[in-house]
């Protein structure tokens, strides 16, 4: 299917505009996600409607806690990545094509395929999951819109690398994000991610104009990205550019893909970052990815009050009455049922 976002060049070569990298693409070449190629001076989407992965998930796996708590969400993929993480937890299918030769492999389904399921599975959401959502923008730019029409909710899990034309297209459609802030420091996003840090922070800024809800997730890898000034100015750009409403989710590191030589995070880091986070005024900093940890509850910011009991995904407790604290009466910031 022929792109949405990209511009003719001379000589039959193309200028993808999805995302930041902004590639150019010469004829018969793909760009730097693998799934988007130049065909006669045409971009075309090799992806479209070839489904990877579609699940039914908890809403809290996303993992977005202040967003429908409790719910589920039906959730696709599709091959491909415009990020080279060294640490890519999902790298079997978001790096498949760039790892196997250009190979991808999906099931073909559309836009009301996907909506059709969601309505039947009762889910409240429809999440683009799993890999990047930005290189398969069309086909979830084209869910998206029936999803609204059907009323059922749009969210992206992203790194936030889509370029500020996507990003203003599917806004009316798209009605939360989980975003990956990986780091705080140019030199981690060219060495581990292959990607650059300012447009990332560019696009957190924008959906927030936008009116888009964030959470904001950072895995703590330990000696490339743990370092407490680090982590302090990244929970200070949070606050100071999102706003202390926007949830914050430190998650531990495991060893996999190409970056096997890093132990396990610590999780004295993961406290440590919690603590930095509340410090830099953030009301809600999570801790994830740890057996039995309760780091994913729920608090009160004003009478710090339990609101919220959470057991892996799921729910045990929750006592928000309208999305307000019972015990003081404060407005808990998200989107509640």
């Amino acid at each position: 299917m022929e792109a949405y976002l990209y511009k003719p060049l001379k000589e039959k070569k193309v200028k993808c505009t999805l995302c930041s990298h902004r590639c150019i693409i010469k004829d018969g070449k793909r760009g730097i996600c693998g799934v988007r190629e130049n065909r006669d001076g045409i971009l075309e989407s090799l992806v479209y409607g070839r489904l990877i992965a579609k699940h039914i998930d908890p809403i809290e796996k996303k993992p977005l806690f202040h967003f429908l708590p409790g719910s589920i969400s039906y959730s696709i993929a599709t091959v491909g990545c415009n990020f080279k993480c060294l640490f890519c937890q999902n790298a079997d299918i978001s790096q498949m094509a760039s790892d196997h030769n250009g190979m991808i492999i999906g099931d073909y389904c559309s836009p009301k395929d996907v909506v059709d399921a969601a309505e039947k599975g009762k889910c409240k959401s429809i999440a683009y999951t799993y890999t990047e959502p930005t290189v398969f923008f069309e086909f979830a730019f084209d869910t998206a819109k029936l999803a609204h029409e059907r009323g059922i909710r749009n969210v992206f899990i992203t790194n936030g690398y889509m370029s500020s034309e996507a990003l203003n297209m599917i806004s009316p459609y798209l009605d939360a994000a989980n975003v990956d802030l990986k780091a705080f420091t140019k030199s981690f996003y060219k060495e581990i991610c292959g990607a650059k840090l300012e447009p990332v922070k560019e696009t957190l800024k924008l959906m927030k104009k936008l009116g888009i809800f964030v959470e904001v997730t950072t895995l703590l890898i330990p000696g490339l990205n743990d370092g407490a000034e680090e982590l302090k100015e990244l929970a200070l750009f949070i606050a100071g550019s999102l706003g202390t409403e926007t949830p914050w989710h430190v998650s531990a590191f495991y060893p996999t893909y190409r970056l096997t030589d890093r132990p396990p995070t610590p999780v004295e880091s993961l406290v440590m970052a919690r603590e930095i986070g509340i410090k830099a005024g953030l009301r809600y900093v999570y801790t994830g990815n740890l057996p039995g940890d309760n780091g994913e509850n729920t608090f009160c910011y004003s009478c710090g009050k339990l609101l919220i009991n959470r057991l892996g995904f799921s729910i045990i407790k929750n006592v928000l009455e309208k999305g307000r604290c019972p015990y003081c009466g404060a407005q808990i910031d998200g989107i509640c049922l």
